[in-house]
């Protein structure tokens, strides 16, 4: 254990404990590891000292900071490293102790911006072998088992496997020092979720030409998660990273207001004492019209909200002339949730297979007017209600037919909209789902012929949509997002289910538009087989599955493929499906079918039985 503490005359010393050292009460500014927490605490004033591995430490307090410690004088190399390594995770903005163990050849060039390899633990360091001057240059190799990669954009990407890479050394001054650092930072996971946090940025969706309402499209936010340092200034780092533009997988079907090369002219922002937030943006901005600046404003409104609760947002020139206002009550056009539908109802299939509907205050679910519900024209076995809740879409109990009907008394069930191709207990069609657009989506499970549509406006003619890197594997379940823009899919090849999200990318080919979901990537690897995903919000699934070997279990995962922060979830077993709302309205529900029955979780409370009998519970969408 490295202290660092305030000694005679101002000076900070820095020593190593040992076991049998003399206690510490009392201290203030302790140094774990080799970085310093600021701020006091009282410490214990017996017992041993034990070393603690600075990927083991428990998060701090978020009035506690982390400063990193300055090499000392005549350290070897391997304890040279193992400082550097120590002050990177320091909440330091420029990194100044950590550029001390560096060589004034690259001090000013390292870029510690530039990558972060997560590791299941601290790397570990050794001494490879010394160059051909043994007493002036040696390498040092770090190892590790690799967990995930973020990358310049700040975009985190799961990426398991080894870690392996060389840090070469030299001498200057007499002191060693790093000459060649690794690429970015090399950090342990448990001081990657102490140091960086989850946060949302916001660009609107770019539905193209095969969107079916490609004007509504324009002014609806997409989440673009991103990792950002969480003691450093939030605020600026979330402006900042939006004007940097959306992620490489998210770029392709969304777009900013921005713009290019607009830039945050203030150093630091901040809220003044009414919650609003003042921007000043460089020249590119200039002279954007009111509609435009709008739109930017809304773009900064939501990438802030997580941060700071901002009452208006005041978007400025160079010269500190005003652009424009938007409020939060205005920003409501732009919301990420306004096309997700209403948070305060659900539905299933009942015993008899008619659609049967759930609100928060119900005790007893209650059928549906129409075709599906208390007409009975059809017994179903999975269903989709739109998110305006005024049609729903119902797959048959032999799984065979697609209906499209109103939920109103006395209207005719219609023609079927889609048939399956194959049959039995493997093939039919999966539970449908409703984009925020009005369109709906369906998967053919044809082991032959397996398909992705889309029928346009919800009763159009189906449009097969490529999936090009299924590899081999088949749709087994889907839930497209509000946006339009992206869509979870359920993929079985073999015995394994696993989930990916794609990007629905829409272009014109002879005249006619074609819709493709493209860059499939996995959201939860360490998930041997995945039994249901729900939307969960702007950037979260919620998701039934199980590690090999393991249990099922219910867990919540971010878009790009993190956990999720939130306090887990009461157990259940067997759960075919799951429900949970994707707007932010009142209403945080949660409805499975599970060996029991359907069952309803309230906030609060533990899951109750609301049906011994039922299937495909569902919110609309």
């Amino acid at each position: 254990m490295t202290l660092r503490t305030e000694g005679v005359g101002g000076r900070l010393r820095r020593g190593r404990t040992r076991r049998g050292a003399r206690s510490l009460a009392g201290v203030c500014g302790v140094a774990v590891s080799g970085v310093l927490l600021a701020g006091c605490a009282s410490m214990p004033d017996g017992g041993d000292v034990m070393s603690v591995d600075a990927s083991q430490r428990a998060d701090a307090d978020s009035q506690v900071r982390v400063y990193g410690v300055p090499p000392r004088k005549n350290e070897q190399p391997q304890e040279l490293v193992a400082g550097f390594l120590e002050a990177t995770t320091s909440d330091e903005a420029d990194y100044a102790t950590a550029r001390m163990y560096l060589a004034k050849s690259v001090k000013r060039q390292w870029d510690p911006s530039t990558s972060i390899t997560v590791l299941s633990s601290v790397p570990q360091v050794r001494v490879e072998h010394s160059g051909g001057d043994r007493e002036q240059t040696v390498t040092i190799t770090l190892t590790g088992k690799q967990v995930a990669k973020v990358d310049a954009r700040h975009a985190y990407k799961p990426d398991a496997g080894d870690y392996q890479a060389q840090m070469h050394m030299t001498r200057e001054d007499g002191e060693w020092r790093i000459d060649a650092p690794p690429d970015g930072l090399v950090l342990g996971i448990s001081d990657f979720q102490r140091i960086y946090r989850s946060a949302n940025k916001y660009y609107f969706a770019e539905t193209g030409p095969g969107g079916s309402s490609p004007g509504r499209g324009r002014d609806v936010l997409v989440a673009d998660p991103v990792y950002l340092r969480k003691r450093i200034d939030p605020v600026t780092s979330s402006v900042k990273a939006l004007l940097d533009g959306p992620t490489t997988w998210l770029d392709p079907v969304a777009g900013t207001a921005f713009p290019t090369g607009t830039r945050l002219l203030d150093d630091r922002l901040s809220l003044d004492d009414s919650n609003a937030l003042k921007v000043r943006l460089s020249d590119q901005a200039a002279g954007a019209g009111q509609d435009q600046c709008l739109r930017m404003a809304a773009q900064v409104l939501y990438t802030v909200q997580d941060s700071a609760k901002v009452t208006d947002v005041t978007l400025e020139r160079k010269d500190g002339s005003r652009l424009c206002v938007l409020g939060r009550e205005q920003a409501k056009w732009y919301a990420p949730d306004q096309t997700a539908g209403q948070a305060d109802r659900q539905f299933f299939v009942d015993a008899q297979h008619r659609l049967v509907g759930l609100a928060d205050g119900d005790e007893e679910p209650r059928r549906v007017p129409g075709p599906f519900g208390a007409d009975g024209a059809v017994p179903l076995r999975s269903v989709a209600v739109d998110r305006s809740e005024r049609r729903a879409a119902g797959v048959s109990a032999n799984g065979q037919m697609l209906y499209v009907a109103a939920l109103q008394s006395g209207v005719p069930l219609g023609e079927a909209r889609v048939t399956a191709r194959g049959s039995g207990p493997k093939a039919g069609l999966t539970a449908p789902s409703w984009d925020g657009l009005g369109d709906l989506w369906v998967a053919d499970q044809d082991q032959e012929h397996p398909r992705l549509l889309r029928l346009p406006g919800g009763t159009g003619t189906p449009e097969e949509v490529q999936v090009p890197a299924l590899d081999g594997g088949r749709i087994t379940g889907l839930r497209v997002a509000a946006d339009g823009v992206r869509i979870a899919l359920l993929v079985t090849k073999g015995d394994r289910t696993s989930l990916k999200l794609g990007r629905v990318e829409r272009r014109t080919s002879t005249g006619k538009p074609v819709l493709s979901v493209q860059e499939l990537r996995s959201v939860a690897p360490r998930l041997e087989n995945v039994d249901a995903v729900s939307w969960a919000g702007a950037s979260r699934l919620l998701v039934a599955g199980s590690e090999q070997g393991g249990l099922q279990q219910l867990q919540y995962i971010e878009t790009d493929g993190s956990l999720s922060n939130t306090a887990a979830l009461p157990g259940i077993t067997g759960v075919r499906a799951i429900a949970a709302p994707e707007s932010t309205g009142k209403s945080q529900a949660l409805v499975a079918e599970g060996d029991g029955g359907i069952v309803r979780l309230l906030p609060d409370a533990n899951w109750k039985l609301v049906a011994k009998e039922g299937t495909a519970p569902v919110y609309p969408g």
